[in-house]
């Protein structure tokens, strides 16, 4: 599994850009399924973000939080220049970005969508964030997410 390619990847090597893909085995459906991804892949839980679809204002976005918090609905609206927020369909989401729901990555999608990363990630050396499959992460720089999706960077996290 981990050795198939994805939009996600392809972009990565395409663009010459560090990284590395990490493989874990953890059931979709688990609770609090980001911070047992952190524990399976032997990281720490703020170092992995997941990848979710919003719309704000009728426009889909993508915001990028640590798994160790919850998506502020409000302050993605603000960083999106919008007024209200709400998370899209799982049908949308998918469809928008190319990938399944658990496997949602904030590179090479499908649709290039307004894209806002938690701030937090700038503290870390290298992030995790999802490859583009379920049950394999991507290891990068921030700096090179944020370029790579064009992203804002936003407190976007309640703990």
């Amino acid at each position: 599994m981990a050795g198939r390619s994805t939009p996600a990847i392809t972009l990565l090597a395409q663009r010459r850009i560090t990284h590395r893909t990490h493989p874990y085995d953890v059931p979709a459906e688990t609770p609090n399924y980001g911070a047992v991804v952190a524990a399976a892949l032997g990281v720490a839980p703020e170092r992995v973000f997941k990848t979710l679809v919003a719309e704000v204002d009728g426009v889909l976005t993508v915001a990028v939080v640590p798994v160790t918090g919850e998506l502020d609905l409000k302050a993605l609206a603000a960083a999106a220049g919008g007024k209200r927020a709400t998370l899209a369909e799982r049908v949308t989401a998918e469809r928008a970005t190319g990938y399944v729901r658990g496997g949602i990555s904030p590179l090479g999608q499908r649709k290039r969508l307004l894209t806002v990363i938690d701030v937090s990630a700038l503290d870390h050396s290298t992030v995790y964030v999802s490859a583009g499959r379920r049950g394999l992460q991507v290891e990068l720089e921030p700096a090179d997410l944020v370029a790579l999706t064009d992203a804002r960077t936003a407190r976007l996290a309640t703990a």
